[in-house]
């Protein structure tokens, strides 16, 4: 009997599913894969249940003989070892991103004379309604809150991108590349003070209360399931830092990052060209473990950044005060500099690595923007933020094309440059 191979990387069984198992019963015997859970994290897909959980419930399918793990999302650990004769499939994936998993297919079947069965998408209500429950599931703060430990221990190295609104969130979310046969998206979202500030164009300085933060948080929670890491700015007055803990993790942030300075916050990219002062060790330290205290789960992080290399304090200074900071309950360490090379980066992570191998590394690669992320996590990394890119490349484009409407007395000239409409509309979906 022939064999009929499908992968599976869902939580909840519907039509969709149960009409590819029953076309892959007319061809021959049905082995389904269930993609693991690192495989599903990297094809923009979070679990809400285990593998084994997910094994038992493709095993229950009218049709399916059997249930084997898939562990890449290219077959190439199945294929070879399986040696299907067909392997069936949506025909979503013959464009976009997921065309370079059906060539990889392709490819792995050819080597022996297997061929690929293209079914076509079950597009119903019924469907749409199961994929959005499972987006608002993902969503809801108990599930998003623990994800960012989650990928920690899975991801080589976790990427995150400015959000600081809806839209700039939908775009962290659903961007999704595919890249040397691979595909490849964002892990979680970075909400910067300094791009709140700068959407609602005031300055960085801590004008832009919480309660407006928060509001923020709000609006992209509401459109997104990914993991939200805050940029915290000093974390305030230890007393108030205590209740905004406990409100972040009630919203289902995942974790906040507060830096050890006091005074009234200024960039740190302005380094030493204005009067910024590092708080001390102790106080820090204090407001770190009070945070701690304050939290009732064990899923928030609180993120201590280091701002020494950014106020010419030394390498020293930095390492002392990663230390002292773990010790006082940190979740994580940030390291930041204003220089283009790395070379002190990466002599910090390669320093407090020697003795903390496992409390998680951030840094923010702005200035430095030359290392690549393998090169980072070769050196400790855990977290790679790209913090202000997306501000820094809209203000830009939409400044040119108000000039070229004045220039011109219409929208023609700018035309080509827009994304359309009906692009639009299909980012942003109706409930």
């Amino acid at each position: 009997m022939k064999t009929v191979y499908a992968c599976f990387c869902t939580d909840v069984i519907h039509e969709g599913h149960l009409n590819i198992v029953e076309q892959a019963h007319r061809y021959g015997k049905v082995v389904v894969g269930a993609l693991s859970d690192e495989a599903l994290i990297r094809f923009n897909r979070f679990p809400t249940r285990s593998l084994e959980e997910r094994m038992r419930l493709y095993g229950e399918i009218d049709g399916v003989e059997e249930v084997v793990v898939q562990n890449d999302m290219l077959y190439g650990d199945v294929i070879p070892t399986l040696r299907p004769d067909y392997v069936i499939h949506g025909d979503n994936w013959l464009t976009g991103p997921m065309a370079g998993i059906r060539a990889s297919v392709e490819s792995l079947l050819s080597a022996y004379g297997g061929q690929i069965l293209d079914i076509p998408y079950t597009r119903t209500e019924a469907v749409r309604a199961v994929d959005t429950q499972l987006k608002e599931k993902l969503a809801m703060p108990e599930y998003r809150r623990k994800r960012l430990r989650q990928l920690i221990r899975i991801c080589p190295v976790v990427k995150a991108i400015e959000a600081h609104s809806g839209l700039t969130g939908l775009i962290a979310e659903k961007t999704v590349v595919e890249h040397n046969g691979r595909l490849d998206q964002f892990d979680a979202m970075w909400l910067s003070s300094l791009c709140d500030s700068t959407a609602k164009g005031k300055p960085d300085i801590e004008l832009v209360d919480l309660t407006s933060r928060l509001r923020t948080i709000d609006d992209i929670m509401e459109v997104t399931t990914k993991p939200i890491i805050l940029d915290g700015d000093t974390g305030g007055l230890p007393e108030h830092f205590v209740y905004n803990v406990r409100t972040l993790e009630r919203m289902g942030v995942s974790a906040v990052i507060i830096e050890d300075k006091v005074g009234l916050k200024k960039n740190s990219l302005f380094g030493t060209e204005v009067e910024q002062e590092q708080a001390p060790i102790e106080d820090f330290c204090a407001k770190i473990a009070a945070g701690k205290h304050a939290q009732l789960t064990e899923d928030f992080m609180i993120i201590a950044r280091i701002e020494s290399l950014i106020l010419e304090k030394g390498m020293e200074d930095a390492l002392t005060r990663a230390a002292a900071f773990v010790g006082a309950g940190a979740d994580g360490i940030m390291i930041h500099s204003r220089r283009k090379d790395p070379a002190e980066i990466l002599e910090f992570c390669d320093r407090f690595r020697e003795t903390d191998a496992h409390t998680p590394i951030v840094v923010v690669p702005s200035s430095f923007n030359s290392v690549t992320e393998e090169e980072l996590a070769d050196h400790g990394v855990n977290i790679v933020i790209y913090a202000n890119q997306l501000t820094r490349s809209a203000f830009p484009a939409m400044q040119r094309t108000a000039e070229d409407i004045l220039r011109y007395h219409r929208a023609k000239e700018v035309d080509d440059r827009l994304l359309p409409i009906k692009d639009i509309i299909t980012l942003i979906h109706e409930l």
